[in-house]
């Protein structure tokens, strides 16, 4: 009787695939695949704590209703008036309080260990980066538009009509992008929710309010003046109001759009490359 002796290591790689499967390999998913897939799952996490859209649903009709009733008669004379002159900018500051929430949900996956979960599947590396962005804009959409609908129920109504206050959504989210690469950073730096919400509040809160968002520049003092002149998010603010007004300015659009491009050309490799080596 013969036996035949096979030396570790050499058997027959196909052999051991049929043995171990009946199907084919499915092929390697797409980069766009992924990215949408890792959106949808931000999705789904709203759909199963729905208590995770207070924050683009709740606090924004807060803000506007406190800010329009409580100043509007001291600021400008009448709520109405001033509804007119702050809606433009509470669409700006809501939607951009929001993004500090990305770096705070990208916090949250790194200590829970789920970063290293997604770093061990044959995917594209930045697709949970990049869809969990994507997920965080529909986040976006839905402030600004609860922002809007409230207005024009208290009687705000733009210039530029439903082109108008569509494009300022439009621009705001797209800006709102680009920033959000940067709380991205502080989420892959920090090492707590906690302290990305604390450090992102405390960067966003300043910007906001030394800005056009609530009063006219030209009733502050000469420095301050010119540092609300030069913050991009007075510039953002004053480019939603001539959209919605249907005067569209082209600088303040332009400036706005290369601030979000620049944010994102810059931040976007760098959390990359610190979501690589985490």
């Amino acid at each position: 009787m013969t036996t035949t002796t096979r030396t570790p290591g050499t058997a027959d790689t196909a052999a051991v695939r049929r043995a171990i499967s009946s199907t084919a390999r499915p092929a390697r998913p797409g980069r766009l695949s992924t990215a949408l897939t890792f959106g949808w799952r931000g999705m789904l996490k709203v759909k199963h704590v729905p208590e995770q859209l207070l924050d683009v649903t709740i606090t924004p009709v807060m803000f506007v209703l406190m800010f329009t009733y409580l100043f509007g008669g001291a600021i400008a004379g009448s709520t109405g008036a001033y509804l007119d002159f702050i809606l433009p900018g509470m669409l700006v500051m809501s939607v951009l309080f929001t993004t500090v929430y990305s770096g705070v949900s990208l916090n949250t996956d790194l200590t829970k260990g789920v970063v290293d979960r997604f770093r061990s599947l044959p995917i594209w590396r930045p697709s949970p980066l990049l869809g969990s962005l994507l997920g965080d804009s529909v986040r976006y959409v839905i402030a600004g538009t609860v922002i809007i609908v409230l207005g024009v129920a208290l009687g705000f109504r733009p210039d530029g009509g439903f082109v108008g206050a569509l494009s300022a959504l439009a621009l705001v989210v797209v800006f709102s992008f680009g920033l959000s690469w940067v709380f991205s950073v502080l989420g892959l730096l920090l090492r707590s929710p906690n302290a990305v919400m604390n450090a992102g509040f405390m960067a966003i809160f300043p910007l906001t309010f030394l800005s056009n968002v609530f009063v006219d520049p030209a009733t502050l003092p000469g420095p301050l003046e010119a540092f609300v002149g030069v913050n991009p998010i007075s510039v953002l603010a004053t480019a939603s109001r001539s959209l919605m007004a249907g005067e569209p300015d082209g600088t303040a659009i332009a400036v706005s759009l290369a601030v979000a491009a620049g944010l994102a050309a810059v931040f976007l490799p760098l959390t990359t490359r610190l979501y690589r080596s985490r």
